[in-house]
């Protein structure tokens, strides 16, 4: 084992505390959990009544069965597991979804099938990861000119010339 190894947290915890209602629909089914101590995200499953199969470009909403009442300046963001982008070509239509700190509603995911196959989501399967950020809310202040940088106006691969 490497130092920077021995040196990793043995105990997860964090001083957040989020409360979270699981809807009759997903009773049974795990809360979303993360798989290892030093995960950004946490598995959410899927909440569906019945198997439900995603065509080649087909795109579904699936419900989760989970609602939550998030703390003022955080947000919760749905993104895609990348084994299932991986494996399968499944992804989120909305890249990231944004789940509001004022929302108290059912949080869905909106997959979509990029892959040649059909695809079938099962109850209780893992479909998106839920990560928790903090942010920012900013007053825009309309100006004439921005400041100078040594990159000024360069974009969409300037930095690599």
């Amino acid at each position: 084992m490497t130092a920077a190894a021995q040196k990793q947290p043995t105990n997860y915890s964090s001083d957040l505390q989020i409360d979270i209602l699981q809807m009759e629909h997903a009773v049974g089914l795990p809360l979303p959990k993360y798989a290892t101590e030093l995960a950004a995200g946490c598995d959410v499953v899927a909440a569906v009544a019945a198997p439900v199969t995603l065509q080649p470009q087909g795109i579904a909403i699936i419900p989760t069965g989970i609602c939550v009442a998030l703390p003022p300046r955080y947000e919760l963001q749905v993104r895609g597991r990348s084994g299932l982008a991986a494996k399968n070509g499944i992804g989120l239509v909305n890249g990231v979804g944004t789940i509001d700190a004022d929302y108290r509603g059912e949080i869905k995911v909106i997959l979509i099938n990029h892959g040649a196959e059909p695809f079938v989501v099962e109850r209780g399967m893992r479909i998106a990861q839920f990560v928790i950020a903090q942010y920012s809310t900013v007053n825009w202040q309309q100006v004439d000119e921005l400041s100078d940088t040594a990159r000024g106006t360069g974009g969409l691969g300037s930095t690599g010339k």
